[in-house]
């Protein structure tokens, strides 16, 4: 029998001595226990990770303050992120739904040939049915089982759709539907935008499970946009780069993104590096839409 070692947790004082140890300066030790009250000691470590210079040591001049602004900065920065990627996610749902509607029927999504042939449609199905037997008592899952017999539009059903599950049916669309859509609704590539969503996804995830996104590194690797002047990177500007590709309006991803966005980079700018967020010199003008008139 193997017998699992324990961890124990630490009091406050204990907490403080171990930051204190690892270099952190701490000027006001009440403000470092109420801060542990509601935050979790385990998740705010994590935001000494980018100021680290070695195992458990941490660069000079770290301030318990600075950590506490930069948890702040990036609580705050997710609530922009994931609001746009709400409604890329909706436009994405209506796009998505229109064009495979239109082509194949409301219920064509029911009918394998409608896809690739590497789309495993039992599979499919029985996500779907289990998305309907999960969503029973909601207003409109009611009313087509009742009045439909269980037949659901593709418009429809698809609001049961995750961000993910949404990514894998255009993944798994036919390539000249796929092409067809990225060109018609966003004036890209088929790869591009399988790529794109996937990434939006993994942000999405991100942002919902509260993970930290300065100095964090995501898992997948952003196709840079055809004649975009740097080559992307798996971090925050990188997938804000993507973010505006799939945006459906211009003046609102400047007003609700950018500007919520770089009022937080020149808030903290004596706190963060911008390099820990992927941000390119030049960066003001990549991440905005000049012309907001088109």
């Amino acid at each position: 029998m193997i017998l699992l070692k324990e961890k124990i947790p630490a009091t406050s004082n204990e907490q403080i001595s171990i930051l204190r140890e690892r270099g952190c300066i701490i000027r006001d030790e009440k403000l470092v226990r109420e801060t542990l009250k509601y935050i979790n000691y385990y998740r705010l470590s994590n935001y000494f990770e980018p100021f680290s210079v070695g195992k458990h040591k941490y660069e000079e001049g770290t301030t318990f303050e600075k950590i506490l602004r930069v948890y702040e900065m990036d609580r705050k920065l997710r609530s922009v992120l994931i609001a746009a990627l709400e409604e890329i996610e909706i436009a994405l749902r209506a796009a998505i739904s229109n064009f495979h509607a239109l082509k194949y029927g409301g219920l064509g999504y029911l009918n394998p040939n409608s896809f690739e042939r590497v789309h495993n449609h039992q599979s499919f199905i029985s996500r779907i049915n289990h998305l309907i037997e999960c969503n029973d008592e909601r207003e409109f899952v009611r009313h087509y089982n009742s009045k439909y017999n269980g037949k659901f539009p593709l418009w429809v059903v698809m609001e049961l759709f995750s961000f993910g599950t949404l990514a894998f049916f255009y993944k798994d669309m036919k390539s000249e539907d796929k092409k067809a859509l990225a060109s018609e609704y966003y004036k890209c590539s088929a790869s591009e935008m399988d790529n794109w969503i996937f990434c939006l996804n993994e942000l999405r995830n991100y942002c919902a499970h509260y993970n930290r996104l300065y100095g964090n590194r995501f898992p997948i690797l952003p196709r840079t946009p055809k004649n975009f002047p740097v080559e992307l990177s798996d971090n925050v500007f990188g997938y804000m780069i993507v973010m505006k590709q799939l945006y459906h309006s211009k003046s609102n991803w400047n007003e609700r993104v950018v500007k919520p966005v770089s009022r937080m980079l020149r808030k903290n700018s004596e706190d963060i590096r911008l390099s820990d967020l992927g941000f390119p010199e030049g960066w003001e003008t990549m991440i905005a839409f000049g012309d907001t008139s088109k």
